[in-house]
């Protein structure tokens, strides 16, 4: 008489199937080709929700070169960035005495130089301020003057760009060098082709500077821009001159 065959499995045999990370889990997905849209909604929407969390609506925004220290052999340089300094510490004194739905907070690149500068200007005045910092192989650490959450670390290029334009509602372009003139030009060519309509004061900081590194006149000549697009911008010297302007346009845009 043939033995019963024993089915049952041993403790040994069961294998323990564990649960797979769910897609927004998975690391190695989330930074994959595949996963570049979900990276890309992120650098959109978590600074919303910081920004809106801080009641954050209204930014000037400063430009200009992450090259320009505090200290150091160009004395000129030297100027720049207090300046900038200075320039953000009337604007968030003025900015501070305004309704809290109706204020404006300094916007910077986050970087060293003249974001540094403005940033630690906003500082002095008690007021807080944002950065919108990249990330790059040099250069790009945060300044220490950013407001707490508000400092913001971006891998796109253009996202970063979106949210200078989003917040934007005057600029202050310092001298700078391929990454200044690359924002200068692209909001420069967004207000040309209306592509962004809202009242939108720009100040270029430096007349001399500003005029030998472009030559507006010789555009204008070569009918390469109209005559009308250099009024897309105004050229400023001193930081009081550029708070006196800024102001006067703030408050008739913005009914202050």
């Amino acid at each position: 008489m043939s033995k019963k065959k024993n089915n049952k499995k041993s403790e040994s045999d069961i294998i323990t199937v564990k649960r797979a990370l769910k897609g927004y889990d998975n690391f190695e997905f989330i930074h994959s080709r595949d996963g570049r849209v979900i990276r890309l909604l992120a650098e959109y929407l978590y600074p919303k929700q910081v920004l809106d969390k801080n009641n954050i609506k209204k930014g000037i925004i400063f430009f200009g070169s992450a090259r320009i220290q505090h200290k150091g052999e160009n004395h000129e340089n030297n100027l720049y960035y207090n300046d900038a300094r200075k320039l953000a510490k009337l604007l968030t004194e003025w900015s501070e005495n305004l309704p809290k739905e109706k204020r404006f907070h300094i916007v910077t690149g986050g970087g060293p130089g003249i974001m540094e500068a403005a940033n630690r200007g906003s500082h002095d005045a008690g007021g807080k301020s944002v950065g919108l910092n990249i990330s790059l192989p040099f250069e790009q650490m945060p300044n220490q003057y950013i407001a707490g959450e508000l400092n913001f670390e971006f891998h796109y290029f253009f996202m970063r760009k979106f949210w200078f334009l989003y917040l934007a509602n005057a600029m202050v372009v310092f001298p700078g060098g391929f990454g200044t003139l690359d924002e200068l030009m692209e909001v420069l060519t967004l207000r040309q082709t209306r592509k962004v309509t809202k009242p939108l004061p720009i100040l270029l900081f430096g007349q001399k500077y500003w005029e030998k590194l472009i030559n507006f006149d010789y555009l204008i000549e070569m009918e390469m821009i109209n005559k009308e697009d250099v009024d897309l911008f105004t050229f400023v010297n001193t930081p009081e001159e550029a708070f006196e302007k800024l102001k006067t346009e703030l408050t008739r845009i913005h009914k202050l």
